[in-house]
């Protein structure tokens, strides 16, 4: 349950990790263990319940990670589904609003960690902020046997990691912590999801691929591969060690409306804590786009004196 039994052997990345391209289930399955490792059930924002995913994932030939928000029913129901290989893992919103995605061993240690470490910081729903940093979540979850991965980096708003809220200094740090980032998401768009898959190459840690699909229909359209056994060890195993690749493509348009209406219910009812987290967003823009108009300027007029010395 707590981090110690298993080996850290040295990161040594494959070639062509990360493929933009539509996965060929039966394909990559027929060689590898293929897994969504970013899906929603019902126990969050998701559409539907855990039978439902199970059954889907059982037709697609893959496997499945729950990942509700602040939320682990899903997860914990969906492992008692003997016939299909699923991870344990949660979503959790620090109190910034940006999300840490945490996969386990072991059904039981995701239950020991969201009693002991997230439980009692819920906020008054299920989707708010809980009351822990990015850091201490991260610390947190460090103590257990288990995977701490940044989904979707770079994206529109404050619930990736690499967003104006946090200066590059912590930033940095912050990537330091973890294991690694998402980097293809199904829900995303093609600019970030770039982006993303550029710092994960770069970072040269762990790296993961899922939908965030909030109804069966969007799932399997980003997945996590590996050449090892359908077994939940020898697949993070696998993540951990960067034997794994990505592949994936963004939901269309279409795609992308039906998925957003799926979440509306949820949003209404944490519109306040949205708005809240928006606000701090839309400040932290500002700052940062003033913060370089100031630099601009000043950088302009030393250019000018630089001009007129020369000349003078």
């Amino acid at each position: 349950m707590f981090k110690s039994t298993f080996s850290s052997s040295r990161f040594e990345p494959a070639p062509n990790r990360i493929l933009f391209e539509v996965p060929d289930h039966e394909s990559l399955s027929a060689t590898n263990t293929v897994m969504d490792l970013h899906f929603h059930s019902c126990y969050s924002d998701g559409a539907d319940p855990p039978e439902k995913i199970a059954e889907k994932a059982r037709s697609l030939g893959i496997g499945i990670a729950i990942t509700d928000h602040n939320a682990i029913d899903g997860a914990l129901a969906i492992d008692r589904y003997k016939n299909l290989l699923s991870i344990p893992g949660i979503e959790v919103t620090s109190k910034q609003g940006a999300h840490v995605l945490v996969y386990f061993y072991e059904a039981r240690a995701l239950q020991f960690f969201f009693e002991k470490e997230i439980e009692p910081f819920l906020g008054r729903d299920r989707m708010s902020s809980i009351g822990l940093s990015m850091e201490e979540i991260v610390r947190r979850a460090g103590v257990y046997e288990a995977l701490v991965i940044f989904p979707h980096p770079y994206c529109a708003m404050y619930t990736g990691i690499c967003n104006p809220i946090f200066s590059p200094e912590r930033q940095r740090d912050l990537l330091a912590m973890a294991d690694g980032v998402e980097v293809i998401n199904a829900g995303n768009v093609k600019k970030w999801n770039l982006k993303c898959a550029l710092l994960g190459f770069n970072l040269n840690k762990a790296i993961t691929g899922g939908s965030d699909g909030h109804s069966i229909e969007q799932m399997g359209k980003s997945v996590t591969y590996a050449p090892v056994a359908a077994d939940r060890i020898a697949f993070l195993e696998a993540l951990r060690k960067g034997e794994n690749r990505v592949i994936g493509k963004e939901l269309n348009l279409v795609r992308k409306v039906a998925a957003n209406g799926v979440k509306v219910p949820s949003s209404i009812d944490h519109s306040s804590n949205i708005m809240e987290k928006n606000m701090r967003y839309g400040y932290a823009v500002l700052n940062k786009k003033t913060r370089q108009v100031k630099v601009n300027m000043r950088r302009r007029l030393n250019n000018r004196r630089l001009r007129k010395s020369a000349f003078s």
